[in-house]
């Protein structure tokens, strides 16, 4: 119970902050109409519940598999199931991911049903597969992260070169979509618990950056996808999600039975994966298991409650304050854009997941309010380059995104190693439920009211860009870190040439 508690006074410091100010702006500029007060006030005690009972769970349940899963595949030294373990894991983790449905359905009603829902989740789950696949064999043969970031990436800015202008950011979104609350800490887990056994010094630094190179996947086939097709522009729209007209408790019922059946199918294949997994890799002790067990009811109900909030109050609450504010002054919803960006962060499950790993792995000297605190500022500048995009005629996506990723890149060879896992991981982290939900919502308001309901088309590419900039701003960390720890210590200097 006292873990529990701990976990709710930290959920509700990350939520109240961003309810304040939808608050604040609800009382002065950008009134909420009809229901939807009282739905965003009851969403945002759902989350605060649900976000203490799922971080528990992780925490018993998809932390402890992860890792052990990852060791004992590491302890086989057997490459070919190694990968074929991985490349199967992330299948199936993947496919029945929540915000890849939703991200989806938004593609094949974009593209005016050219591009299937099957397709998409299809292709971006084989995405992540083949990812993991790769990411575990550069632990086990120590290639360089950056230099295998490298490759992948820049395939994706080739890619993005040939795709149409319309679609890249409904492909980069993709990406962003597949690495939800449930996919991200399992991953993160499994590259901790392989690079722990495979050992050696680079151990710590090879923790991180599994997550973020499995990013690379779904981006990529996306693209293939629409280039193979020959699509060079959106032929389709997508349905304006607007304020329930219905009253609150029968609109919270109808949410929370989607988000069950969701929530379902992506604990399950996790379930029957960690029962396949004691069976036959794990061999845990009953009492071992059986608390894995308990975490996953946690980790369930935990979730359904997470994102019953995030859909009953903030996701119709994002887009109205959005709209209303575009509609009074462009720098108005800019600056509340980037406190948004700064306060909403806070609330995403797998950066609470990300951080406390990070903490853990290096012994408190990178801190978890550190973390937090740079991908706030990480996320804030991305929802304000957003919105000066759609804000400026003429103005494309990938304008930054190909600039992002090549800064991306060139401070991939500046910071030191453990930085660039930890950066990409980040930017995997950030780009979670509220990011699909509030976030997008908040600039596709904006884009409505400077473009219509065609503009909703080009809010796309807010996830893209708030999975990027928390890279850059990570990165940068490590870099001022390092100078620092060199000037405060000379022979640092020699170990940071080593690395």
């Amino acid at each position: 119970m006292g873990v529990l508690l701990s976990k709710l006074s930290e959920t509700v410091m990350a939520v109240v902050p961003v309810s304040i100010l939808v608050l604040l702006l609800h009382f002065t500029v950008a009134p909420l109409p009809g229901h939807e007060l009282t739905n965003f006030l009851i969403g945002a005690g759902l989350i605060i519940l649900g976000l203490a009972v799922f971080l528990l769970g992780v925490d018993l349940a998809v932390t402890p598999v992860g890792e052990n899963v990852g060791s004992a595949l590491a302890r086989s030294r057997n490459l070919p199931l190694m990968m074929g373990g991985g490349l199967v894991l992330g299948f199936f983790i993947n496919v029945a991911e929540p915000n890849l449905l939703v991200i989806a359905g938004q593609v094949f009603e974009a593209t005016g049903g050219a591009i299937s829902i099957f397709s998409v989740v299809l292709l971006a789950s084989i995405g992540v597969g083949l990812m993991i696949a790769i990411g575990l064999l550069r632990i086990i043969m120590q290639w360089p992260l950056n230099n295998t970031l490298l490759l992948f990436f820049g395939i994706i800015c080739l890619l993005a070169v040939l795709s149409s202008n319309d679609l890249l950011g409904i492909a980069t979104d993709t990406s962003g979509a597949t690495t939800g609350s449930m996919t991200v800490p399992f991953i993160l887990a499994l590259g901790i618990g392989v690079s722990q056994v495979h050992g050696g010094k680079k151990a710590e630094e090879d923790s991180f950056g599994l997550a973020g190179l499995s990013t690379a996947g779904p981006m990529s086939a996306v693209m293939i996808l629409i280039i193979i097709k020959g699509l060079d522009k959106v032929d389709g729209g997508l349905s304006e999600s607007g304020a329930s007209t219905a009253d609150t408790w029968t609109y919270l019922l109808e949410v929370v039975k989607g988000v069950v059946m969701d929530v379902t199918s992506a604990i399950v294949p996790l379930i029957i994966i960690t029962i396949i997994a004691q069976f036959t890799l794990l061999k845990l002790s009953k009492r071992a298991f059986t608390r894995i067990l308990i975490g996953f009811v946690y980790t369930f109900f935990g979730f359904i409650l997470f994102l019953s909030g995030v859909n009953v109050g903030f996701m119709n609450a994002g887009k109205v304050i959005g709209e209303a504010l575009a509609n009074q002054s462009v720098p108005l919803v800019i600056a509340v854009g980037a406190a948004i960006g700064l306060l909403v962060i806070l609330a995403e499950p797998s950066v609470h997941v990300l951080c406390a790993q990070i903490e853990d792995i290096t012994a408190g000297a990178v801190t978890k309010k550190l973390i937090l605190a740079t991908l706030a500022i990480g996320v804030s500048l991305a929802i304000v380059l957003t919105l000066i995009r759609l804000a400026v005629p003429g103005a494309q996506l990938w304008h930054f995104l190909l600039p992002g990723y090549m800064i991306c890149m060139v401070l991939s060879r500046m910071t030191p190693p453990l930085f660039v896992g930890m950066g990409f991981d980040s930017g995997t982290a950030a780009s979670g439920p509220m990011t699909a939900t509030f976030i997008l919502a908040f600039t596709q308001g904006a884009a409505t009211a400077w473009g219509g309901p065609s503009g909703l088309i080009d809010a796309f590419g807010v996830i893209a860009m708030v999975a990027m900039t928390p890279i850059i701003c990570v990165q940068v960390l490590g870099i001022v870190a390092n100078r620092k720890e060199t000037k405060d210590d000379p022979a640092a200097l020699s170990k940071a040439e080593e690395r």
